[in-house]
């Protein structure tokens, strides 16, 4: 995926997540969720069940929790919080085909199955695509979006680089071989052990899948309609990124009307490396969609 590409430098960045994670507390117990005709995912369900709804959106070759577990037990005070594993991440749906469409379509899948009619979706990297994505194909179901170190597209479709993916990702098909797919309790197991569970947590999305994962980003492409989008827009900005720089992350900021930008001094695993510095920004960031969801429409004439 040229010389940012996110997928096998996600493994070292991952690595990183578990072997000096931010503290893990509070966290929800999760479920298996079966989305009718498409299969089974696991998501949680935190917060209380009259408050505005926040779909949060994982990073490649991670988990809705391990990307996302800093900022849980924060926002779940003031916001129904819900989480999806991604296909073929942790334990969500295996099929075919991997895209960052299907993706965002499982959000909202989600989204009907627990009778939510609409919410704010954020997204991290990957997860910030399939937000956006989201927003494009179910723009009455999302209320406003909040892109964390993401961009409106992530690398080329250069038939080299992808073909170098895909034979690292057939390297990385053997370590699968190797390593057990974590077990329920390994993955529920935060309290006791932490850093066993992230590295569980870590473990459970097939590194053989990397390839698929680079060419769904590779195809992922926004910038022909992003001046379309109409609902409130938070751009969470890791301004020290060497995987999606910042100037691109921008972009989103420039190309979208209205939105604003809430910059965070970190690179690209900002979410748990520098989640101290991350929480209060993305907190920031996801209480000015809700407060511009809320601004009573201008009258006319």
């Amino acid at each position: 995926m040229g010389k940012n590409s996110l997928g096998f430098g996600s493994l070292k960045r991952a690595v990183g997540h578990v072997v000096r994670p931010y503290p893990v507390r509070d966290l929800p117990e999760g479920r298996y969720l079966e989305l009718p005709g498409r299969g089974t995912t696991f998501i949680t369900d935190s917060g209380p069940r009259e408050a505005p709804v926040l779909f949060l959106l994982h990073s490649v070759a991670t988990t809705g929790l391990l990307c996302w577990y800093p900022v849980i037990p924060e926002l779940g005070r003031d916001f129904r919080v819900i989480t999806i594993d991604h296909r073929w991440h942790g334990r969500g749906i295996r099929s075919a085909d991997f895209t960052l469409e299907l993706c965002a379509d499982d959000a909202v899948a989600v989204a009907d199955r627990l009778g939510i009619e609409s919410f704010i979706a954020a997204g991290f990297s990957m997860g910030g695509g399939i937000a956006q994505l989201a927003w494009r194909r179910h723009a009455d179901r999302v209320d406003g979006l909040v892109l964390c170190s993401t961009g409106p597209y992530f690398s080329s479709n250069d038939p080299e680089e992808l073909a170098r993916d895909q034979r690292m990702g057939a390297v990385a098909a053997r370590l699968d071989r190797f390593v057990p797919v974590p077990s329920d309790r390994r993955l529920n197991d935060w309290s006791a052990h932490p850093a066993k569970w992230g590295i569980s947590q870590f473990l459970s999305t097939p590194m053989s899948k990397l390839g698929a994962f680079s060419g769904a980003m590779a195809a992922f492409d926004a910038r022909d309609w992003l001046g379309e989008v109409d609902v409130p827009t938070s751009v969470v900005v890791s301004t020290r990124d060497k995987t999606v720089p910042p100037e691109r992350q921008r972009l989103l900021s420039g190309g979208i009307g209205g939105a604003l930008e809430f910059p965070v001094d970190g690179g690209h695993a900002v979410c748990v490396l520098g989640a101290e510095r991350f929480v209060p920004a993305f907190g920031d960031a996801v209480r000015s969609v809700l407060a511009r969801t809320r601004e009573p429409a201008a009258l006319s004439g």
